[in-house]
């Protein structure tokens, strides 16, 4: 993310989580306004308003303008302000064609990554919109938002391959790396093992398809 700080009067200084302040959502805003005229906008001393990001609808760029341990002021609720990571995203609840998939990729693997860094389940009920704030009188990020879209790309699908070292073609080591059948984990007969070396490199190749 670019570094682009909001004015210090528009959120609250703060030390979370150590000072009992924990990190529990991830709010999703629209703007209403373009990324450029919301950056200005938390930076300009009479809003009384700013979020931890920015992300622009064309290429997904991203800009943080208050850090995580501080509290922005963006969901109307001091609670759930001080419990989340706010997100803006630059378009009009009424105009679906803001919402690129550069910018559901980039927002998906922010919020990703927020959850993954303070143990969020990555669920709607811990990912909400503005309007799902309690309290709220904001409708953003409005009707045109995928939910089930972002969600796919929050949590993608996980593949798992398996590489059996007998399989020909499929794996090749030295013969500095054994054989051994000890370990409960193994898939097949046998595994093939090598001690750590911080002298020397003894790779191991293996393929899939």
């Amino acid at each position: 993310a670019i570094w682009n700080p909001a004015y210090s009067g528009n959120y609250t200084t703060a030390n979370r989580e150590s000072d009992g302040y924990i990190i529990n959502y991830v709010v999703i805003h629209t703007t209403q306004g373009s990324y450029s005229g919301t950056i200005s906008w938390f930076q300009n001393p009479n809003s009384n308003v700013s979020a931890h990001y920015v992300i622009r609808s064309s290429d997904g760029q991203i800009t943080q303008m208050v850090r995580h341990k501080d509290i922005a002021w963006h969901a109307g609720n001091w609670t759930y302000n001080t419990q989340s990571i706010g997100i803006e995203h630059e378009g009009y609840v009424s105009d679906p064609s803001w919402y690129t998939d550069a910018m559901y990729r980039a927002s998906a693997n922010l919020t990703r990554w927020i959850c993954d860094v303070y143990g969020i389940p990555k669920t709607r009920t811990h990912i909400i919109g503005h309007n799902e704030v309690p309290g709220a009188t904001h409708t953003d990020p409005g009707p045109y938002w995928d939910w089930n879209y972002y969600m796919s790309l929050v949590n993608p699908p996980t593949v798992e391959i398996i590489v059996d070292n007998a399989a020909s073609g499929r794996f090749t080591a030295s013969g500095n790396w054994g054989v051994s059948t000890w370990n409960t984990q193994k898939y097949g007969v046998d595994y093939r093992f090598a001690e750590p070396n911080t002298t020397a490199s003894d790779v191991a190749w293996f393929k899939a398809n």
